[in-house]
Parts: C-alpha cells; sequence; structure tokens
C-alpha cells in the first residue's frame, strides 16, 4: 500500500509493505533500475550503499535497535528512494521512519505546515532524527560498559561473564554496522555526491559530524570492554592461583602425614607400636609436624 503526502511540489511517499502492484507503480513512475527494485524485495539485509542515477539516489542504510528482549542489538533497514521533487520510503523501516511519515500526514490532515522545502531538507530531517535516536541506543550500550567495569570485583563471575559477552556482541554489532558507513556519509559533506537544494552542505556536515560523533563513541566503548575483559581474565587468573595454592599448601602439609598414617597402617613391626600410649605419642608428633610447615610457610611468606 501506498501512502502520500504532498508538501508543494515535493511528494512524500511511503510504502510500508510493498507488493508487486507497488513495485510496478515504483517501475512504470520513476523508472528506477531494475537492481534497486530487486533489492528492495529481498528480505535479506543489504549492504549499506548509495546509488546514484541522473534523476535520483538510492539509499540503504543501516540503524541499529534492541530487540523484544531488549539485551542485543539487531539492524534495521532504511531504504530511500531519493529525487528532486519527491522521496520513498520503502519496506519494514525503522520505526522512526514511520512515525515522522505518521506526524507528517496528520500535520497535513489538519492543514499544519510541514518544515520542509526540499527533498534535501526532508532526507536531512529523516537522518537527524534517526541519528539521535541512534545516539540513545549507543549511550544505552555506554552504560552497560560501566556497569561491566562496576562488576569486575563482584564475586558473581557468571553475571560479570553475562554482562561482558553481551556488551561485547552489541559493539561487535556497531562496528560491523557503522564502519562501512562512515565513507558513505563522507561523500556528502566532501561534496562527491550532491543533492537537489542548494547550500546543503553544512547540512550534510552536521550529519557527518553526528555519525562521526558517534562512531568515536562506539570505538571508545570497544576499547573500554577490551581492558574490562583483559582485566577480567587476569582477576579470574589470579584468582584461580590463589585456590591452587591454597590447596597445594594444604596437600604439601597433608602428605607427610599421610605417609605417617600409611606406614602405621601397614601390618608389620613398626618403633612404638608396642606401648601403650603409642597413638597419643603419633598424634602429638603428627601435630607438631604440621604446625612446624605451617610456621616454615608463613616465613617463607608464602602463606
Amino acid at each position: 500500500m501506498i501512502e502520500t503526502i504532498k508538501f508543494g511540489s515535493l511528494k512524500w511517499y511511503h510504502i510500508l509493505s510493498p507488493r508487486e502492484d507497488d513495485f510496478k507503480f515504483l517501475v512504470d513512475t520513476f523508472h528506477f533500475h531494475p537492481l534497486d527494485i530487486e533489492d528492495c524485495r529481498s528480505d535479506l539485509n543489504q549492504r549499506p550503499k548509495i546509488d546514484f542515477y541522473d534523476d535520483y539516489y538510492f539509499l540503504i542504510l543501516h540503524f541499529p535497535y534492541f530487540d523484544r528482549a531488549n539485551i542485543f542489538l539487531q539492524t534495521k533497514e532504511v531504504k530511500i528512494f531519493w529525487g528532486e521533487d519527491f522521496l520513498i520510503t520503502i519496506g519494514n523501516s525503522h520505526w522512526v521512519v514511520k512515525e515522522m511519515f505518521n506526524q507528517a500526514k496528520l500535520e497535513a490532515k489538519e492543514q499544519k505546515t510541514f518544515e520542509v522545502g526540499t527533498s534535501d531538507a526532508l532526507l536531512y530531517k529523516i537522518l537527524e532524527r534517526l541519528m539521535k535516536e541512534t545516539e540513545l541506543v549507543i549511550r544505552k550500550i555506554g552504560d552497560s560498559v560501566d556497569l561491566c567495569g562496576k562488576s569486575l570485583f563482584d564475586k558473581k563471575a557468571v553475571h560479570t561473564i553475562e554482562r561482558l559477552s553481551f556488551t561485547r556482541k552489541n559493539l561487535i554489532t556497531l562496528n560491523t554496522m557503522f564502519k562501512p558507513q562512515l565513507t558513505l556519509f563522507a561523500k556528502f559533506e566532501s561534496g562527491v555526491k550532491q543533492g537537489y537544494a542548494e547550500n546543503m552542505e553544512n547540512y550534510w556536515g552536521n550529519i557527518i559530524d553526528y555519525y562521526q560523533r558517534l562512531w568515536d563513541y562506539i570505538e571508545d566503548y570497544d576499547e573500554l570492554i577490551d581492558g574490562f575483559s583483559r582485566t577480567f581474565d587476569s582477576l579470574q587468573t589470579n584468582r584461580t592461583n590463589e585456590i591452587i595454592k591454597i590447596l597445594t599448601l594444604i596437600s604439601s602439609i597433608l602428605l607427610p602425614l599421610t605417609f605417617i598414617a600409611s606406614l602405621y597402617g601397614m601390618n608389620i613391626p613398626l618403633p612404638l607400636q608396642g606401648q601403650e600410649n603409642s597413638f597419643f605419642i603419633l598424634f602429638l608428633g603428627m601435630t607438631i609436624l604440621a604446625m612446624g610447615m605451617v610456621i616454615f610457610f608463613k616465613l617463607r611468606k608464602w602463606m
């Protein structure tokens, strides 16, 4: 189903769940390239890109959102056909695009003036809103990174490992999503890709600044989570070494006592075997031996 809003000579088409007749309308009306239409038909995530043609652009952009459990990040595609007097958002786009279209439709119905005059300005507003929502998502990842840092010394290692793993996975998702789009947005600021309205350089520069700042956040969080992971691994290794050290010391103390007990358990004549107080004598000797070993370990600062 194709919904349309008109702002003067500018039209915004929003196609939520495109069908074959919708694709036919796009081809017959705008003569879009068949490969772009094929990308819109595909249910699989396409790589981020901007295809440039004589009379329109085709954009595929990726933005993050949390899954229903609010734990892992997922990738949401935004597919846009951008021409001089039209903008077409197609497919199950990010909720921001849907919300902005519904808001614009409501304002048009109430005969309010929507604050855009060109397709460039409309695209800028969509990208700016998407950047702001993405920043909220990334800041939430930053809060998760902070929690990882605070839980490093928590005795419940399983929870810390889970939090580190979840956060690392989300940062990997952000890395694979953002990195390819850095050069893509930079093409607008550099003028390699120009829009249809004049004096938009500063606006495209603002978008790339937004994007660069988000990328800086991601890189900082990535470095922090790597540092936290290494620190946590070191702490766990140290704790394991301490446990092994204590168990080794206990085994060292018990080893000669076990030897003496095993020796006197043999059915052969042994010293003190015939004496009435042999048990107490052996027990006292073993106690003195154990205490002597403990004192020796403490003097050597092994305990």
